[in-house]
């Protein structure tokens, strides 16, 4: 049944729909039969998906799919550029006064993304150089916990708040403090104004059973696979070793592995769904704790 039918979408009263979701909930599906009815258009909101490197290994809409409805800000940075959340909200902001009359539909599992673009965003200084690599340079001698250990001792605040599972918000909370002299939190509190406002457009977030969540995960690899992953990785393994996001695309580095004969192609297969079921928990913990004010769309 298409998802449609779940869903009554009023487009004279909103012209701009947020559709947050976990990792292979149907967010892009759901999006592309809105899009198709009312004639509107799609804007991606998910860190990884705006790389051109990665189609197939971050599930990118596909070139028919983007002929058949217009897409933006897919695909559209090198994976040899920083891209950071203030460039999107940029982006963003210049798309929304550009497109106001038709219908927009913002898609995508960053949370971060749509935290800012309806609560505001501090903007935070560009990281210098060095400090990047000295953050690295600890991080090799004695992991992560030494930057939390500085982050609780120093800046006990943004510590609290931290995601202590994702080692990247880590180390970018580490270097913000080291770089700026200010840790996340107190920046925080100078956000800029909400690009969007809640009450002012219609915010779905997908709520998949855990089930079916897995048995979408392990089909969507199967395409992935048969699509091509394995060829891509090969052509992007230089991209692993870089410093941004790109480098971080999930299981990028475990199919390189088995594309170098590392690692036995089912054992980098279940590494990646289980990348992917902890993806998809940390995307359903952050809705949870960041997003209220959004409707919860039940999908059995």
């Amino acid at each position: 049944m298409p998802l449609l039918n779940e869903f009554e979408i009023n487009t004279d009263h909103h012209k701009t729909i947020l559709i947050a979701g976990p990792t292979a909930s149907g967010k892009s599906g759901l999006a592309m039969e809105i899009a198709g009815k009312h004639d509107g258009i799609i804007i991606n909101a998910d860190s990884l998906q705006v790389y051109n490197c990665w189609r197939i290994l971050t599930s990118r809409p596909t070139p028919e799919d983007e002929k058949t409805v217009p897409h933006f800000l897919y695909g559209h940075v090198s994976c040899h550029q920083s891209y950071s959340i203030s460039r999107w909200l940029d982006e963003i902001h210049n798309l929304l006064k550009e497109h106001k009359d038709v219908l927009k539909l913002i898609v995508g599992g960053t949370g971060l993304y749509f935290t800012a673009l309806t609560k505001g965003f501090a903007s935070i200084p560009d990281i210098n150089g060095e400090t990047r690599l000295k953050s690295e340079e600890l991080i090799r001698e004695d992991g992560i916990e030494r930057l939390l250990l500085d982050l609780k001792n120093n800046d006990s605040s943004t510590y609290h708040n931290l995601d202590k599972h994702n080692p990247r918000r880590i180390q970018r909370a580490w270097e913000v403090l080291q770089s700026t002299g200010m840790g996340l939190s107190s920046w925080f509190k100078y956000n800029q104004d909400p690009l969007v406002k809640l009450e002012q457009v219609l915010p779905l977030i997908l709520d998949i059973d855990k089930s079916r969540l897995e048995e979408n995960i392990k089909l969507r690899l199967d395409r992935m696979l048969k699509s091509g992953a394995l060829d891509e990785c090969r052509r992007n393994v230089s991209i692993l070793d870089m410093n941004n996001s790109a480098g971080k695309a999930i299981g990028a580095s475990v199919l390189t592995e088995y594309t170098k004969g590392n690692l036995p192609l089912e054992e980098a297969k279940c590494k990646m769904l289980v990348e992917t079921r902890q993806y998809a928990k940390r995307q359903r913990t952050w809705f949870r704790n960041k997003m209220a004010g959004w409707q919860w769309k039940h999908i059995p």
